[in-house]
């Protein structure tokens, strides 16, 4: 993830694990067929990998596929007026074995939308990158004309 930016702030892999485990929301890109496609989830950290469970179809297809994935989580702290992004890459496996389910039931995963979610997932990171930067004040992008009344649109 590199800036030129001296107030971006590169974190450490323990640093962007524990911003993870501060939220329960990220965005999970897959490919599909001949594209990218991103899918919001909830997901729970488990022994350093990300689990999300989920039900049949696109989403669990494409993770489970030969191909990689990534997840993207952000956060804004508002004491600092600080941003930060984490991105996990890597490969999905769903979670098979008794033992393993036993545990990973126990997870806090609460999907959003009713139904059977039989599916659990476990992302296991080849890389993990973060970064942290401070939010423009908004006045920064106001220009002359930001303020003038425009005319209906037709």
């Amino acid at each position: 993830m590199g800036s030129d930016d001296p107030s971006v702030k590169e974190l450490a892999v323990n640093e962007s694990w524990a911003l993870l485990r501060t939220e329960e929301i990220g965005r999970l890109a897959v490919w599909v067929d001949d594209h990218p496609d991103i899918f919001p989830l909830n997901y729970a950290v488990d022994h350093g990998t990300i689990v999300f469970r989920s039900a049949r179809g696109t989403k669990v297809s494409a993770a489970l596929s030969d191909a990689r994935v990534a997840l993207e989580v952000d956060g804004y702290l508002p004491e600092s007026h600080e941003a930060w992004s984490v991105v996990i890459k890597g490969r999905a496996e769903g979670v098979r074995e008794i033992g393993d389910l036993m545990d990973t039931v126990d997870l806090p995963l609460s999907p959003w939308q009713p139904g059977e979610k039989n599916f659990f997932i476990r992302l296991v990171p080849t890389l993990v990158t973060g970064r942290r930067f401070p939010v423009a004040d908004p006045g920064a992008w106001q220009t002359p004309l930001s303020g003038v009344r425009r005319s209906p649109p037709e």
